[in-house]
């Protein structure tokens, strides 16, 4: 594949007079739905809830061309996830193996424990801190092979004390990746099933035949499945609506220039809508990059993706200083920041908004995506602005609790009866004065 010089990347500098307009147009990136998948993606939720296993059975034959008799037929048993662990290379069973040792050892710091104290009344105030009980995870399949994606949502549910976790993968025509079900088995999964799209959502969301319900769903998907997470949210919890893959990196022109180009090229080959960016003050810098990565697109496996993707999301943008660049980081709150300078340790403050930030020139992205430890599953489309991590409390709830000492009452029976008659809800103050009344005991 050949590109021509100045056609993968736009070029923006901070001090000419069309920035803004410019600039204001990367940030219009959004995880937005498709009116046409999600009324088919609300069809079929609509046929699995009504016809159950059937409906399941149905869509996996329509789509992935699978025709199974009963759904217990699309179990994969717990067998072929250890026999998948033995046909993989020994490289790839250390490999996930160590991943896995690092997920789980940074998710473990994330656990939080359940607390209370008495207050100067005698009354008991706290909060109790316990897992879900059944937690789905959605992992792509077919040609595509995502065993990180497994390891990322699963072993934190574990670590929170998730007592089942029930896995979707689809298996068109059959194919399903060893490496896959090596990472469930290493990843504590207690239930494999074959099936894909929204009709696996729908099902873990209500259940069909022998797959129960579970509380929450994560793991990512296609549009469908991103549309069925939408619609079945409410009975059931869901990590979030993810968008396109992105990174922003903040170099200060030191950094060899074939690092920088590659961790563009690296996320932009996730898809066409993924988005690559890179900030800096070196204006000769960004030139070599934007040379190194003519030079190293026509090499790439993937390199008509990367292309596309650059043409429609990517971007060299110049600016005064590091200051200014990290101020437009914050704006374009990405998913991965890379801070490719000296020193990176002193700027992590100045970043406000960032899924997952990667400090120095050593540390590249595709790190966090495998086996750094810290969980890949991240707010995209500038919700970092407002959303955080998956990790250990999305598989958490949180219960107040509030035991109240006969003096303890008295004291809260006055405040809540004020305020409950300020509202005119008499009833809820009648319930808290009956507690206030004389002759309770201390």
């Amino acid at each position: 594949m050949h590109v021509t010089a100045g056609s993968t990347l736009a070029r923006l500098c901070s001090t000419q007079g069309d920035f803004r307009q410019r600039f204001e147009s990367l940030l219009a990136a959004t995880a937005e739905s498709d009116p046409e998948v999600e009324a088919a993606a609300r069809e079929i939720i609509a046929a699995v809830r009504r016809d159950g296993d059937s409906a399941v059975l149905e869509y996996t034959r329509r789509f992935d061309g699978i025709a199974a008799d009963a759904l217990p037929d699309l179990q994969v048993p717990a067998a072929a996830l250890d026999a998948a662990w033995d046909a993989i290379g020994a490289r790839e069973r250390a490999a996930l193996a160590e991943a896995a040792a690092r997920i789980r050892d940074y998710h473990r710091r994330q656990r939080q424990e359940s607390w209370q104290y008495l207050d100067e009344d005698g009354t008991v105030l706290g909060q109790r801190i316990t897992p879900l009980d059944r937690v789905g995870v959605y992992v792509p399949g077919g040609k595509a092979s995502y065993p990180s994606s497994v390891l990322m949502n699963t072993i934190p549910a574990r670590v929170a004390g998730v007592a089942e976790i029930a896995m979707a993968v689809p298996a068109p025509s059959g194919a399903l990746s060893p490496l896959v079900l090596a990472a469930a088995r290493v990843a504590g999964v207690d239930e494999v099933w074959t099936i894909g799209g929204a009709q696996a959502i729908a099902a873990l969301a209500f259940g069909a035949g022998p797959i129960r319900a579970v509380d929450k769903i994560v793991g990512p998907g296609n549009r469908y499945v991103a549309a069925a997470k939408r619609l079945v949210y409410g009975a059931v919890g869901i990590d979030m609506i993810a968008g396109p893959s992105e990174i922003v990196i903040v170099c200060d022109g030191n950094t060899p220039v074939e690092w920088v180009a590659m961790d563009l090229c690296s996320q932009a080959e996730h898809d066409e809508e993924a988005r690559a960016i890179l900030i800096s003050p070196d204006v000769a810098f960004l030139d070599r990059v934007e040379a190194a990565v003519e030079s190293m697109l026509p090499t790439l496996e993937r390199a008509e993706i990367v292309a596309r993707s650059f043409a429609a999301h990517g971007a060299l943008i110049a600016v005064r200083d590091l200051e200014e660049a990290l101020a437009l980081a914050n704006r374009l709150a990405p998913e991965h920041l890379e801070l490719s300078v000296a020193d990176a340790g002193r700027w992590i403050d100045a970043v406000r908004h960032a899924g997952a930030v990667f400090l120095g020139p050593h540390t590249p992205e595709a790190f966090g995506d495998y086996c750094a430890g810290p969980n890949h599953v991240l707010p995209t489309a500038r919700t970092a602005r407002f959303s955080s991590p998956l990790g250990v409390c999305d598989f958490q709830k949180r219960t107040s609790v509030i035991g109240c000492s006969p003096r303890g009452a008295r004291r809260l029976a006055e405040v809540a009866s004020v305020l409950a008659r300020g509202e005119a809800l008499t009833a809820h103050a009648r319930s808290a004065e009956l507690r206030g009344c004389a002759g309770v005991g201390d």
